[in-house]
């Protein structure tokens, strides 16, 4: 028998864990700060802090790129860290890893590997698609379902997943995220003011306007370098500015949305438009970002009460649930078998 099991939600910029024996979530930073290429500085929230701000030589580095790991032993090292800081981490437990929905096989068993061939010398492990986490962290009936439309807007990936009869029917992975939003934000303020901001400015920026609000003249101070004198400076930001800048990237997600519908068989169809589409995800906390997508998209939508720790309570269900343990599988049976 497991000691313990974790559910492990691996973002890009933010990894969630649930544990079963403290019956918690939290959730920390996927970076790790890297001293001299060689020496492990600082992992997690620590090291995010120093983001933007470290001297030459330390660099700080996110492990995950476009949803999938980049570099694989940095992710083992900063996981096995994470959970053992202050936290009663036991060897010999077992894991459910929530995987992105449209990614390879070989992908996909890197999540698998992550953990396996770890110190945590894990007992068992496997592995379930996001979108199917987060229908079960929706409270969604999942297996009886006729049509779901699910919307995870991460940090560097935006992922739709077509839900129906408790399997995936058609999935996308989009790579457009929060990451891509923050950017054009801070290119759009350089070019209108020749003023340079960091990325936790623009992510400020980004969190606090929104896609719509009932002010249009909300001005908000950030901080910067003036590219013409090169002082550091405080300049205000026009709401309409941040609001211009996120609606490029936000327009390829619609765009997507809608010819994944249009690929969707009709009576799928018909009942996505009756239940409408789900938005989880840290980015779907944006401000006005459900009644933007429900007027371009013409569906109506809802965001998760936490969208970001969804598909984590997803897999704290599918974890304590018989009935929904079938929905996670091992990559050690007989059809991955081609893989070892």
């Amino acid at each position: 028998m497991a000691k313990n099991v974790y559910g492990l939600d691996l973002g890009s910029y933010e990894i969630k864990v649930y544990d079963k024996k403290s019956d918690t979530i939290w959730k920390e930073k996927n970076v790790i700060a890297i001293k001299e290429d060689r020496e492990i500085f600082a992992v997690g929230d620590q090291a995010y802090e120093m983001y933007e701000k470290t001297p030459p030589d330390i660099q700080v580095q996110f492990p995950m790129e476009n949803g999938v790991i980049s570099r694989f032993n940095d992710m083992q090292y900063l996981l096995q860290n994470l959970l053992k800081k202050e936290r009663h981490f036991a060897r010999g437990s077992a894991y459910v890893i929530a995987v992105p929905t449209d990614v390879t096989e070989v992908e996909k068993k890197a999540f698998f590997d992550l953990v396996v061939h770890s110190t945590a010398r894990a007992r068992e492990v496997n592995i379930v698609e996001r979108g199917i986490a987060d229908a079960i962290g929706l409270n969604l009936d999942v297996e009886n379902t006729k049509g779901l439309f699910i919307v995870n807007f991460g940090g560097a990936t935006t992922e739709l997943s077509i839900i129906a009869g408790g399997g995936l029917v058609l999935n996308q992975l989009l790579k457009v995220g929060g990451s891509d939003l923050d950017q054009a934000v801070a290119q759009l303020v350089r070019y209108n003011h020749d003023f340079l901001i960091g990325h936790q400015t623009a992510e400020t920026l980004r969190r606090n306007f929104g896609v719509f609000s009932d002010d249009d003249n909300a001005v908000m101070t950030a901080a910067g370098r003036d590219l013409i004198t090169g002082i550091p400076q405080r300049r205000e930001i026009s709401i309409n500015l941040v609001r211009a800048a996120v609606k490029e990237p936000l327009e390829q997600c619609v765009q997507a949305i809608m010819a994944l519908m249009d690929r969707t068989p009709p009576e799928i169809r018909k009942s996505i438009r009756r239940n409408g589409i789900f938005l989880t995800g840290g980015v779907a906390n944006l401000p006005g970002l459900e009644l933007y997508l429900e007027e371009m998209t013409g569906i109506r939508t809802h965001t998760a009460i936490d969208p970001d720790i969804c598909a984590v309570t997803g897999l704290k269900n599918i974890i304590g649930s018989k009935d929904l343990k079938k929905l996670a599988y091992s990559m050690i049976e007989d059809n991955y078998r081609w893989m070892r």
